[in-house]
């Protein structure tokens, strides 16, 4: 009976570690993430997001792995790190206009794909990061971490001129410090906190804390240029454009033929695709019938085989997806008129 029921628990932690790798790129590492499943009953990860441009759908893509680690029985933490968006050069004057925009608009996101919210708490960064244990921490680490490591940690996620402000250095061992004080156990981000999160293991352990996980789901391509950014407007849709502007912009969207390394395929791979899946439905292709009828997948790489084959012509996927995005931002649009007043107060400057 004993041998059953051991056998029993692995095959729960097998099912519950697939979940989390899906749609994931890096673990750092994947083994203490099996040894943390084997011996937590629930484990705590946390998601920080930065309030500095505006949300838009490129966010669905974290709030999907967010509802990955609820399903597999872990506490989430979403981390508005109002301090860090200061630190990123957003003027300290429309800090709260920021963190008052992303407070609003995130549960949204998290509630446009059905996402169980009982077990995920969200924390505003100065509520503990101004205390004076944490930021004696940051201190600390500061003695430890060069200025050329810090440099290099921060520069995919700073900005950063000719000539870098010091508050860019303080970025990363900040957040390697808030996973200490929100006391988790793993960290959620893209690959492009990669270097952040190595700093973090490699410096936390210095100050008697112990190392995280690391977990990192890959970048969603921009629909212009290589990465959706909120300074951009062409390589994002926001999440209060309106249907024709969806369309418009996925239609100029940048879509080589035999190349589906782009962004609407990425959209399309990593949150429509996942969110069909999770709710046992199909992506629908409308096409008229003399180019053949409509056709119906259920899993993103027969899509990818067809598009590769030039049986599926790319405005036919670009509108299918266009279709898709304009029913996730309904919620938002239903709330329009509230949220356009916060985004104006915030943004208009």
């Amino acid at each position: 009976m004993l041998c059953c029921w051991l056998f029993i628990i692995k095959m729960e932690i097998e099912k519950r570690l697939e979940l989390i790798k899906r749609n994931t790129e890096e673990i750092l590492t994947e083994e203490d993430l099996r040894k943390l499943l084997k011996d937590k009953k629930t484990p705590v990860v946390y998601w920080g997001t930065t309030p500095t441009g505006k949300p838009h759908v490129g966010y669905f893509f974290p709030m999907l792995k967010i509802a990955d680690f609820l399903k597999a029985g872990f506490k989430v933490k979403i981390l508005l790190a109002d301090l860090h968006a200061a630190l990123d050069n957003v003027s300290w004057s429309i800090l709260e206009k920021h963190y008052s925009y992303y407070e609003k608009v995130i549960p949204l996101i998290l509630g446009a794909i059905g996402v169980n919210t009982k077990n995920l708490e969200f924390i505003k960064g100065s509520d503990f990061q101004l205390k004076p244990e944490y930021m004696f921490d940051v201190l600390r680490m500061s003695s430890f971490v060069s200025a050329h490591d810090a440099n290099k940690a921060a520069s995919e996620i700073v900005k950063q001129g000719e000539n870098p402000r010091l508050s860019g250095y303080i970025y990363p061992i900040m957040q390697a410090i808030d996973e200490q004080y929100l006391n988790v156990d793993v960290q959620l981000g893209g690959t492009d906190q990669r270097k952040i999160m190595v700093l973090a293991r490699e410096n936390l352990p210095k100050l008697g804390y112990k190392a995280r996980v690391e977990v990192m789901n890959p970048l969603i391509p921009g629909l212009i240029g290589k990465k959706m950014s909120s300074s951009v407007e062409k390589s994002k849709i926001d999440l209060l454009d309106n249907e024709e502007n969806v369309r418009d912009k996925i239609k100029n969207a940048e879509f080589v033929v035999d190349n589906a390394d782009n962004g609407v395929m990425g959209f399309l791979k990593y949150v429509i695709m996942t969110i069909k899946k999770d709710n046992k439905e199909k992506f629908v292709v409308k096409r008229d019938k003399k180019y053949g009828g409509n056709l119906t997948y259920s899993d993103y790489e027969n899509i990818e085989k067809d598009f590769m084959n030039r049986k599926l012509h790319p405005l036919d996927i670009k509108n299918a997806v266009a279709e898709e995005i304009n029913k996730l931002l309904k919620i938002f649009r239903d709330n329009k008129k509230f949220l356009d007043k916060l985004a104006k107060e915030a943004y208009s400057t």
